[in-house]
């Protein structure tokens, strides 16, 4: 098991070192300069040299990205080239309103898409079978705007239940803060809970037919305890796997959800440095989501033993 860890730790440095080549590498030789647009439509020439020379941007792209990685191992992700603040301050800033809609999201995709699939499996090819994988089918079709916009409609603007857009920080109160988050949570869970229902689906189907499940069910065990005991912890790992990617790859739904419903999370921040080609917002968050993604990979690895001990690394 350590000498597993190990390797696994490695393989995330090598990891991150790719992903921080390709995220330098990928906004620098993309089009666009942004010490142009820093400088305004009426610069002159000489004006978006300068600025040039002050970012460091004529330096060539080996010395610009071994300053750069010197700067991120030191804490230091640069300074916004708008907003001219250090990044760090402003994902910061941002973090409370995409880690809530995040949280939340999966937790409700985990509990009700496991619950769906096992249900699913269990009534194999009945009506509530049929029923449950239709709507997996048309939650992973559907578009995440297209539910968002409405949503929007039938409970906010129709019915006035809940909040249009915009976020309450939980300090204000718990149930403005969850009031501001069930719409999006709700839109952004769709596709998340489709996915895992049919993964768990399809797993606890193979192990209800294993032989040991017949043999539990010819020695009178309870249909709980056979879906929960047995079956579910042994369909456990590919379960997890599709959790924890799942959640990992939330970012891109987050963008989508968080401009639809006006929240100032981090995936606005996004969008708005992308519009503004400000590399440093946009290399700090690429980067931190990279090392998120790798660490959740590293825990979904390590639970596996947890759920199933035949697993050994």
């Amino acid at each position: 098991m350590g000498t597993y860890v190990v390797r696994r730790m490695f393989s995330t440095v090598a990891v991150m070192a790719m992903v921080g080549i390709f995220v330098f590498l990928l906004l620098r030789l993309a089009p666009g300069d942004p010490a142009a647009m820093i400088a305004g439509k009426s610069a002159t020439a000489e004006v978006i040299a300068g600025i040039r020379q002050q970012m460091g941007l004529n330096d060539p792209i080996p010395v610009q990205f071994i300053r750069w990685v010197r700067d991120i191992l030191g804490g230091d992700f640069g300074t916004s080239i708008f907003a001219g603040r250090p990044v760090l301050e402003l994902i910061s800033q941002r973090l409370e309103p995409t880690l809530s809609l995040s949280i939340l999201t999966m937790v409700l995709s985990a509990t009700v898409g496991v619950c769906f699939g096992i249900l699913a499996a269990w009534r194999a090819g009945g009506l509530v079978d049929r029923i449950l994988t239709g709507f997996a089918t048309l939650g992973f079709s559907v578009p995440v705007f297209v539910v968002g916009f409405f949503l929007i409609y039938f409970f906010a603007i129709k019915t006035h239940w809940l909040p249009v857009q915009g976020y309450q920080p939980i300090e204000s109160g718990f149930w403005p803060w969850l009031m501001h988050l069930i719409l999006p949570t709700i839109t952004l869970s769709i596709p998340y809970l489709a996915f895992i229902a049919r993964i768990t689906r399809a797993s606890m189907l193979e192990v209800l037919s294993e032989d040991y499940m017949r043999t539990a069910a010819a020695k009178g065990a309870s249909s709980y305890s056979m879906l929960v005991h047995h079956a579910l912890k042994n369909a456990g790992a590919p379960i997890l796997t599709v959790i924890g990617l799942s959640f990992a790859g939330l970012v891109g739904g987050v963008v989508i959800t968080e401009t639809v419903f006006n929240i100032p999370g981090v995936g606005r921040l996004v969008v708005d440095a992308i519009n503004n080609r400000d590399y440093p917002i946009i290399q700090g968050v690429l980067i931190l989501v990279a090392g998120l993604y790798v660490l959740i990979n590293l825990a979904v690895d390590l639970s596996y033993t947890l759920v199933d001990p035949r697993i050994r690394y």
